[in-house]
């Protein structure tokens, strides 16, 4: 088996539990207070990681730039999904936010000048025709 099988699946795992809690949790709470509390589970988590390497990260400026850049727009699109969620059904924000890789695989095309394949192009023409199909 594939060494990223297993750190895909719990991703996956991860990630359809995550697109859930939200509707929940914004039923009692409002989206912004929503997001802290998410900060708050993220630090927590940041906490273990960095227990794990022994409280010394790795110091080199532009990954740190970097990785900072990648939260900020990561809790960005929290605030969105949680705004969405608050007044949609998380079925079809889910499935509408589950669009986002095709946004990764436009920027690894033009700024990692990684190749699509036919596959990869027949991939993208199929998820926006189910977004079409759950949100019509």
């Amino acid at each position: 088996m594939a060494t990223w099988i297993m750190p895909a699946s719990v991703t996956l795992v991860c990630w359809g539990i995550w697109s859930f809690i939200p509707k929940i949790t914004t039923r009692y709470i409002s989206p912004m207070s929503a997001m802290i509390y998410e900060a708050v589970g993220a630090a927590i988590m940041g906490l273990i990681v960095l227990a794990f390497v022994d409280f010394r990260p790795d110091i080199e400026i532009k990954g740190i730039c970097l990785g900072i850049l990648t939260g900020i727009v990561g809790l960005t699109g929290c605030l969105g999904f949680l705004f969405a969620v608050k007044s949609g059904k998380v079925s079809i924000v889910a499935m509408f936010t589950s669009l986002a890789p095709v946004i990764t695989l436009v920027l690894s095309y033009f700024i990692l000048k990684e190749p699509l394949s036919l596959k990869e192009y027949l991939g993208i023409l199929s998820s926006f025709t189910a977004i079409f199909l759950f949100t019509s």
